[in-house]
């Protein structure tokens, strides 16, 4: 059957990797997490003491990111690929609200893009992969046979965090994380270096109002479509 590269792109909170990993699921794909690989380096500099509340030591990071190995582990127990940061397993450390804080920081710097970019296209090479971020449409696939763009209202999609935090158990206003959700947007779209748009031939799913189960046949009814090559 023939491979597709599905690239999925959107705001922060709209279930982008959430559905990206049921369509790998599905379809026997591969699924990469590139939000993962950023939130990843945003550890890898809060442990180095390199970002802060107030700071950000941008070039000492820039000369630090030789010696960052990410890859993906497929974990039998989650059913998922997990991310490793240099062999260790930081897949719920990256989650914290403390790095989320940050991340989006660390993605506006050119060479870290540059740097996970490079990754993000060769883990794609082969095709038969579902990847999710930012700039998958538009920079790292651009020639991806299915590209989606993911919105939602932005107090629902704090509101859906919220929720997330509170079933993990964590302690964390709705404010803090509406805060946090309308500060990413503005940096995710702002930012000088591949700033998050929608791809000019995207498909855009506004999933305010949209369940998790429907959203999975919407897509995956495209990426079926294009697999079959009945869309153009």
């Amino acid at each position: 059957m023939k491979k597709i590269t599905i690239a999925i792109d959107g705001f922060s909170s709209t279930g982008k990797s959430t559905v990206a990993k049921q369509l790998a699921a599905y379809l026997g794909y591969v699924y990469v997490d590139s939000g993962a690989m950023y939130r990843a380096i945003t550890l890898f500099a809060l442990k180095r003491n390199l970002i802060g509340n107030d700071y950000l030591h941008r070039d000492e990071l820039i000369k630090q990111l030789h010696e960052i190995q990410l890859h993906f582990e497929f974990n039998p127990t989650t059913k998922t690929a997990e991310i490793h940061l240099n062999g260790t397993n930081v897949e719920t450390e990256i989650r914290s609200m403390q790095v989320s804080d940050k991340v989006s920081q660390i993605a506006e710097i050119p060479e870290v893009r540059k740097k996970l970019v490079e990754l993000q296209q060769h883990f794609g090479k082969n095709k038969g992969v579902v990847m999710d971020g930012r700039d998958i449409g538009t920079v790292v696939f651009p020639d991806a046979e299915l590209k989606i763009f993911m919105t939602a209202d932005a107090k629902e999609r704090a509101l859906r965090r919220y929720l997330e935090f509170k079933e993990q158990g964590k302690d964390i206003s709705f404010e803090s994380i509406y805060e946090n959700v309308m500060q990413r947007d503005h940096i995710d779209t702002t930012r000088a270096d591949s700033p998050l748009t929608k791809a000019h031939d995207a498909i855009e799913i506004d999933n305010t109002h949209t369940n998790r189960e429907d959203q999975f046949h919407i897509l995956l009814q495209l990426a079926k479509d294009r697999i079959a090559g009945r869309v153009s």
